[in-house]
């Protein structure tokens, strides 16, 4: 029989009087003519900056842009860059880009990120850095551990924090620990611009230069003196008013997860064969993703068909479903078996969660799960 209600994967919150606010600053917008790198995207740009504790914010058209950019300014061509096989595409597909070659790593079972000792192993001379990956919205507690081997190394951190908009150990916000943080705004993250991505920075010089970047690697806005190799990457001002609204709403909408979660925490404390992935304490999540681990490996897909079809629950989307490594467009990057990536990408679940879940439906969740794996 089919069930009565459907709890979906995941759900994008747009209030009646959020939508009203956003219709009407569009409607501005197109009446001026100011479509891109207007005041709103510089409001958004500002506001993202005193939310992360930040000195320099810069809008982009997505998060796997700024990435690039802030790459191209570190002058990574022709170097590596130590990336986790446990991650998007695109924190890898953004060092190929700009002229580097990913080294991937290996995954860290506590944090889904990656272990400080696994990092120290695939450095070489030609390191430049490494890029850290929030996954989930999670900040490992390793965190001071890795900033202190790069100092120690004499390289650079950068944040991929596409998961994490909120998020923070320790009262430090995720995208700051490094000397840059990249952040997505892609429909299905915490929070939304429609499109888009944004570089945080307490560097002048990596804030200066990612403005020429992305804006066609021009000097200035006003002048058509190309300095830089760069490309259209600008954040337009519908986009941005969007993300305005969005980031207005983000500590509520990030409560509403932190409730969803509690549920969650205090439900599978009875469960055998399925366990939490644990925020460290000290640690703030935003849920981006809940993320639980079987026991053993069974075949996701009909699991997830099952949960569908009898009990109307829908689990989200890994991170994720296979590592770097073993997607064919990075085979040849790859050095060797990356085992404890290759087992928790394959024997994790991701439990629905967002802005505006109810209760009863995470209690039902909870229930279809109990039956299920027990």
């Amino acid at each position: 029989m089919a069930p009565g209600r459907r709890v979906p994967a995941a759900k994008i919150q747009f209030l009646p009087e959020d939508r009203a606010w956003i219709a009407e600053r569009i409607q501005d917008v197109l009446a001026t003519g100011q479509l891109t790198l207007g005041k709103y995207g510089a409001e958004f740009e500002q506001q993202f900056a005193k939310f992360c504790g930040a000195r320099h914010a810069i809008a982009v058209n997505s998060g796997t842009s700024s990435l690039e950019i802030i790459l191209r300014v570190l002058g990574v061509e022709g170097k590596e860059v130590l990336v986790p096989t446990n991650t998007f595409f695109a924190t890898a597909a953004a060092v190929v880009h700009a002229g580097a070659r990913p080294v991937l790593v290996d995954m860290d079972p506590e944090s889904f990120a990656v272990r400080p000792e696994d990092i120290e192993r695939r450095l070489t001379p030609r390191t430049a850095g490494v890029i850290v990956v929030h996954i989930g919205g999670i900040v490992s507690r390793r965190i001071g551990e890795l900033q202190e081997l790069v100092r120690k190394k004499g390289l650079w951190l950068v944040e991929d924090a596409a998961h994490a908009h909120g998020s923070s150990y320790r009262g430090v916000t995720a995208g700051t620990f490094g000397l840059a943080g990249s952040f997505s705004f892609y429909p299905t993250k915490v929070m939304t611009s429609g499109e888009g991505g944004l570089i945080v920075t307490n560097d002048d010089r990596i804030n200066e230069e990612a403005r020429i970047y992305r804006d066609q690697g021009k000097a200035s806005f006003t002048q058509n003196a190309h300095v830089r190799m760069g490309y259209n990457w600008r954040m337009s001002e519908p986009h941005a008013i969007i993300g305005l609204k969005h980031l207005e709403r983000l500590p509520a909408m990030i409560a509403d997860r932190q409730r969803i979660a509690a549920i969650y925490d205090e439900g599978l404390q009875g469960f055998r064969n399925l366990s939490r992935v644990q925020v460290p304490a000290g640690g703030v999540c935003n849920y981006y993703k809940y993320i639980a681990v079987l026991k053993e490996a069974r075949d996701r897909k009909e699991l997830k068909t099952l949960l569908k079809d009898r009990y109307g629950v829908s689990l989200a989307g890994e991170v994720y479903e296979e590592p770097l490594h073993k997607q064919p467009v990075f085979e040849k990057y790859r050095s060797g078996p990356l085992p404890v990536a290759e087992d928790y990408c394959a024997r994790h679940i991701c439990l629905p969660i967002f802005s505006g879940m109810e209760e009863g439906d995470a209690h039902q969740v909870l229930g279809a799960l109990r039956d299920v794996i027990g």
